[in-house]
């Protein structure tokens, strides 16, 4: 099967002095009208009662440009301007949705500095990119190409912590679905593994931050040392962020690497729905779970199943994957996270982390063959046990139910 997606490609790009310049202008514009904007539409709404929509909002954008005070908002390109606006007008909506929580102002410390031009902000000629505002290309580090004949439609500007320059380009892309094969397999996520597989293999964690925390302790005393405000806090602020890039760098490459692994071999994958928020709440476990990146993980699986034509299985957070007996079905009351084995009634001895992978591989399967998800449910009034657990038992049990 073949099918049209939208692609992001990113590539690191070097400006002239002149770029940076107009770039750094025009972040900080962007940053301003997402600002004034988001304030203007929670004193309405807190003071009147009243909806700001994004035509409004584009209004007042053209008044603003013909004010004295912020008439320097008409020297850079209006299209990253207009678009902060859209971002701002998809973030109420999904507050509104309950999607999300209400916007948050953007900071110019913490906040990434980006803007985004539309194909009427931008020239496309001859695989050089030159955005409104500018007399000269871009100068692009292009590490791989972009598909055969695709036209950018969006080019987003951006500029990490640590100082480095990127543009990701959004073209149209056909992605052919891979040969479909009969293998399944399960994931258990962990912090000394990284995944457990239900083929028994486990996936080291590489622990990216703790191989350069020294090296992160040691930047971060200097910049501590440093004068508020000065240049040198400021190169010591920039000497951090590397530090941070390269970690996040190297984990997203590794898992990249796996999840694509595991696209490719298998053509259903079953994994836990975790609440990585509420996880690190957990002061001991925190660091090691950030680091270990679950979401990021998930999220890749994700787009990469719906690219290639796999299947991706989410069974419940509830399911009791590690305390399930595999042979017989018994659940156990507590099991301590300590215990990284343990031996059932019945006389099988599990492997904490396998067993839980084999376990969400069979309630996945089992969830995948009757289309239901494995959630928790009410106590069934024959056993008096939640259902989740019988369902549990019966899918690793292969006992038919239905």
């Amino acid at each position: 099967m073949v099918q049209q997606v939208k692609r992001a490609f990113k590539y690191r790009f070097y400006p002239t002095d002149e770029q940076a310049a107009e770039l750094s202008r025009t972040f900080g514009c962007v940053r301003l009208v997402y600002n004034k904007a988001l304030q203007e539409r929670t004193q309405a709404w807190y003071g009147e009662q009243r909806r700001i929509s994004y035509v409004q909002s584009s209004a007042a954008l053209t008044d603003w440009k013909k004010s004295e005070e912020l008439s320097f908002l008409a020297e850079v390109s209006s299209v990253p301007l207009q678009q902060a606006l859209r971002h701002l007008q998809t973030a109420f909506g999904n507050f509104f949705a309950k999607r999300a929580k209400y916007p948050r102002f953007k900071s110019r410390k913490k906040s990434r500095a980006s803007a985004e031009y539309t194909r009427s902000a931008f020239t496309w000629r001859d695989g050089r990119l030159t955005l409104a505002k500018m007399a000269e290309p871009l100068d692009i580090r292009w590490s791989r190409p972009l598909p055969e004949g695709a036209r950018p439609t969006t080019a987003t500007v951006s500029r990490d912590a640590s100082g480095r320059w990127f543009v990701s380009l959004l073209v149209e892309d056909t992605v052919t679905a891979a040969p479909a094969i009969g293998a399944a397999v399960g994931l258990d996520a962990g912090i000394t593994s990284l995944v457990t597989l239900s083929t028994g293999e486990k996936v080291v964690n590489p622990r990216h931050e703790r191989g350069d925390r020294v090296r992160l302790a040691k930047a971060q005393r200097e910049l501590s040392r440093k004068a508020n405000g000065s240049k040198n806090r400021q190169k010591a602020r920039v000497k951090v962020a590397r530090v941070h890039a390269r970690i996040a760098d190297r984990r997203r490459d590794f898992l990249h690497k796996l999840t694509t692994r595991l696209v490719r071999e298998n053509q259903t994958v079953v994994i836990e729905d975790l609440s990585v928020r509420n996880l690190l709440k957990n002061g001991r476990l925190a660091r090691a779970i950030s680091d270990a990146s679950w979401t990021e993980l998930r999220s890749m699986l994700e787009y990469k199943c719906a690219w290639y034509g796999r299947e991706l299985v989410v069974i419940d957070r509830w399911f009791p994957s590690s305390k399930l007996c595999g042979a017989c079905g018994t659940v156990r009351e507590k099991l301590p996270l300590n215990a990284r084995e343990w031996t059932c009634e019945c006389g099988a001895v599990h492997d904490r982390d396998t067993n839980a992978a084999r376990n969400t591989l069979a309630a996945g399967l089992a969830a995948a063959a009757c289309g239901d998800g494995v959630r928790p449910q009410r106590e069934s009034s024959r056993t008096g046990r939640p259902l989740v657990k019988q369902e549990a038992r019966w899918a690793t049990a292969g006992i038919p139910h239905r």
